[in-house]
């Protein structure tokens, strides 16, 4: 496969704005941890769990749970904590203002109808890649692979596509901090090596990932830029390993992400 043409590289974002520390609030930062600390994984967390998860004190916990609880945003069942539907308007208020979500959307299906699997566009945060827009045909494919969830970026395509194309000054950074778990046979837990597959990956600008993430997932996954050529996000399909051999996803998929992606950088 060819690579991409040297001005697909990422830029620099603007720099944040100085804050000064007593204009921030703590309480908001850390009540948002403690919606944070819920996840596919973790549906259902007792006080000291989320204590643990947010870094927070047990007692500090319990204040913010309550409070969530009392404000609509928590449940209780007499032992512990889960997260009610009103969160999802924290998300609403990104996916109806946020312009680039509205854009992948309909691209998604269409690649879904090409391919009857599965679609999804992530962005990087922090460690882990969050998706942003995502369709699927199949309703046994993975959960990770829906709108809104977050995974872990360095056993997923999107995940090694955005990192592949950050600057190389931010890899060991990054690299070294990476809890390298084996969440399957298959999961690359080597630094060395995965930072030569972020190498290989930014050399022929896309990523495959077999099985790393879950059993029976493959995911291929290329860089979505504007027209200056920052990536904004990346694009993945995602099939069953039943379906498709790794040879013949990137046979049948990247000329579909290729198409999706010029595309897309015309628009975004």
């Amino acid at each position: 496969m060819s690579a991409l043409p040297l001005l697909f590289v990422t830029e620099s974002e603007p720099p944040s704005p100085a804050v000064n520390p007593r204009d921030l609030v703590g309480g908001l930062e850390k009540g948002l941890a403690v919606i944070e600390a819920f996840d596919l994984d973790k549906p259902r967390l007792s006080i000291t769990e989320v204590a643990n998860r947010a870094g927070l004190s047990r007692a500090a916990a319990r204040r913010y749970l309550l409070t969530l609880t009392q404000i609509g945003y928590a449940h209780f069942d007499g032992r512990r904590f889960s997260l009610t539907p009103r969160v999802l308007r924290l998300g609403q208020s990104y996916m109806h203002s946020a312009r680039l979500p509205r854009l992948l959307q309909p691209k998604l299906r269409q690649l879904v109808q090409q391919t009857g699997d599965a679609s999804s566009a992530g962005v990087l945060d922090t460690d882990d890649v969050i998706s942003i827009a995502a369709c699927s045909s199949s309703p046994h494919l993975s959960p990770r692979l829906q709108l809104g969830t977050r995974a872990p970026a360095y056993c997923t395509a999107n995940g090694r596509v955005l990192m592949s194309f950050e600057p190389e000054s931010r890899w060991e950074s990054w690299l070294e901090r990476q809890r390298l778990l084996p969440l399957t046979p298959r999961t690359l837990t080597d630094s060395r090596a995965l930072r030569r597959e972020l190498e290989h990956t930014r050399e022929r600008g896309f990523a495959v990932v077999d099985q790393e993430l879950e059993p029976d997932l493959r995911t291929l996954a290329v860089p979505l830029l504007n027209s200056s050529g920052r990536v904004l996000a990346a694009l993945n399909i995602g099939v069953s390993a039943r379906r498709y051999s790794v040879e013949e996803l990137i046979a049948r998929g990247l000329p579909l992400l290729r198409q999706a992606q010029a595309e897309l950088r015309a628009v975004i």
